[in-house]
């Protein structure tokens, strides 16, 4: 693969413009409500698009202008916020928390650094011993009721023994940046954060939000029978865990800033600490975690971000410091696949920058034009799409189109040849084109497989009451 700092902006572009046709099919297929995606490559977006609708009950369309409630992405911005403080100095990463906050005194979590509940290593408890909060039994813990989940038998673990994922010590990171600061933590990231980078859509919690209707509707998972709406909360001392309210592209926006040669947050130096390895993740495919953000590797690339999960809202961004690349993915469903739906950008990327021949000669525009579309049959959908100079035949449906790719190449103006396949596709077998007068695509022939353009095949299949021998031909 390409170095990923090498990475051409016109492989970029072609990812991210499919990754926007594939999750307006996902969108539907997948039956979540609404999905908002951007796409930035140094320091520009290059895709920002909604598919849905912001509430299934009143069937408003979802825009790139609603905001969702990203839960977990608090993380980072609480991370950066103590990694901007302590490169000013006014706070030490080694400095025990019970420095900044004398009701912790005493305590166990008092002992621990700020380091250390950074990076999910203070063996403090996850959420209390009550966490009726989540599913809205009863309201976000105050002050007050957090310093009582933070030292009633919250030492669950042994400091640094694991990674032992909190939202308690990241509520504490919260009141460290209110005690060092003098200020809300809302305000402190309004001024220190939101502002410089112009996240404009972002804010720390629901209570900060201008316009409230702005907010898309969180739904419940599918898996209950129907999907209800679920009621907005304001998460109270909690927000510097799981508060945030953002949209897609200030997401990307704000991974940027995360972005190596962009000082604009942090030095790159104190990012590279920020962004070190500190914990393998146990059991969740080799994930690790560094301080605010979660590592994951998809092929040989090493991405940061986060995921947020909140009532109603799912919500996935990676981003590659070194290739200066962001994709964000929220959807508001309580089961929606983010995180699946972002990764695929990367996967579909890295297809684009993968080593090919040195012959055929790339295809030129006018052709993969040609040739590109989303095609349909009894058996599935595929997409014949140009990433990096080269045709592929991807499966639609399938949670990574990209696990087993179709290379085509170019035969004549009609037909394309199968170059590369898996063990049971159809190898060096042709594809075969028919158009209409018109010189749109009347039907497809690939592998002794017949299909139709998406749309034609959903139309016909409008019309039928039953699939019968010859009812699936060209209309005539």
């Amino acid at each position: 693969m390409t170095s990923p700092s090498a990475v051409a902006r016109s492989s970029v572009q072609q990812a991210a413009a499919h990754l926007g046709r594939w999750l307006e099919f996902h969108q539907e297929y997948d039956r979540v409500p609404g999905v908002q995606v951007a796409v930035l490559h140094d320091g520009e977006v290059v895709l920002e698009e909604a598919f849905g609708v912001a509430d299934l009950s009143s069937g408003e369309p979802l825009t790139t202008d609603h905001r969702f409630r990203i839960a977990s992405h608090s993380k980072t911005f609480t991370a950066a916020a103590i990694h901007r403080l302590a490169e000013s100095g006014r706070l030490r990463l080694d400095d025990r928390v019970d420095q900044h906050l004398d009701e912790l005194n005493g305590p166990p979590i008092g002992a621990r650094t700020i380091d250390e509940l950074l990076a999910h290593g203070a063996g403090v408890i996850r959420d209390g011993h009550d966490t009726g909060h989540w599913q809205l039994i009863t309201p976000f813990p105050d002050r007050p009721a957090l310093l009582r989940m933070a030292t009633d038998g919250a030492d669950v673990l042994p400091a640094n023994e694991r990674f032992k994922y909190s939202n308690v010590t990241f509520s504490i990171l919260g009141l460290v940046i209110e005690a060092v600061t003098g200020t809300s933590y809302s305000a402190h990231l309004a001024e220190s954060i939101f502002s410089p980078l112009g996240l404009t859509a972002t804010a720390a919690d629901l209570g900060d939000v201008d316009d409230p209707s702005t907010i898309v509707t969180g739904h419940s998972a599918i898996a209950l029978g129907r999907r209800l709406a679920i009621d907005h909360v304001d998460t109270a001392a909690m927000a510097a865990a799981t508060g945030l309210v953002s949209t897609a592209g200030d997401l990307v926006r704000w991974a940027a800033a995360h972005c190596f040669g962009d000082e604009r947050l942090l030095s790159d130096g104190q990012k590279r600490l920020m962004q070190r390895t500190r914990w393998r993740v146990i059991g969740s495919g080799g994930t690790e975690y560094a301080s605010g953000l979660a590592v994951t590797t998809i092929n040989d690339r090493r991405l940061l971000g986060h995921g947020g999960g909140f009532p109603g809202h799912i919500t996935h961004t990676l981003f590659d410091p070194h290739a200066r690349i962001a994709v964000s993915v929220l959807t508001n469903a309580i089961d929606g696949p983010a995180q699946v739906y972002a990764a695929n950008f990367f996967r579909l990327l890295d297809l684009a920058e993968r080593p090919g021949p040195d012959e055929p000669a790339a295809v030129d525009d006018a052709t993969a034009a040609r040739f590109s579309g989303r095609f349909a049959s009894l058996w599935g959908v595929f997409d014949v799409v140009a990433l990096g100079g080269r045709l592929w035949q991807l499966d639609a449906t399938v949670a990574d189109p990209t696990a087993d790719p179709v290379e085509l190449t170019v035969l004549d103006e009609a037909t394309l040849r199968i170059a590369a396949a898996p063990g049971y596709g159809s190898p060096g077998e042709s594809v075969v084109y028919s158009r209409r007068p018109d010189g749109t695509v009347e039907s497809v022939r690939s592998g002794g497989g017949y299909a139709r353009p998406f749309a034609d095949l959903v139309a016909t299949f409008d019309r039928l009451e039953r699939v019968t021998a010859g009812s699936l031909g060209p209309a005539t």
